[in-house]
């Protein structure tokens, strides 16, 4: 197994499972990254800051984390820049089709024992699975 580290990993789940229940306990919301940052043109009173807050903070924690020392991952994409731009459209897309994205329903909604995260995160599991099958064994990109 390459690059295996229960540690790290568990620490970082236990961070992202300590934010949303502040977000929730706070502000009564849920940690949704697609709702959060679609909910900024809302303009709601009040509604603006936190957002923003909430993703000023997921860009500058790694910055941060690098700039007090840690080791930062290399992230190289052998896709084009034009294949990333639709593969996040598509994403964008299919967190709205799906009401919801990872973070919101795999996070928030399983822990609220919600049916409807439950089937989300299912197929979110099932569709990775399938475009890694096709992309890597079958198509071998």
């Amino acid at each position: 197994m390459e690059n295996f580290t229960p540690a790290s990993a568990a620490l970082g789940g236990l961070l992202i499972g300590l934010s949303a229940a502040l977000l929730w306990v706070a502000k009564g919301r849920i940690a949704g990254i697609s709702g959060i940052l679609g909910g900024l043109g809302a303009r709601r009173p009040g509604d603006v800051a936190w957002r923003a807050a909430f993703l000023v903070g997921l860009m500058a924690a790694p910055l941060l984390y690098g700039a007090a020392g840690g080791a930062l991952p290399h992230s190289a994409s052998p896709a084009s820049p034009a294949t990333l731009i639709v593969a996040g459209l598509l994403v964008g897309f299919g967190t709205r089709l799906g009401s919801g994205c990872t973070s919101g329903h795999g996070v928030c909604g399983l822990a609220r024992l919600s049916p409807r995260s439950l089937t989300a995160t299912g197929l979110f599991m099932a569709s990775a699975a399938a475009t890694v099958l096709v992309a890597r064994h079958l198509i071998g990109v």
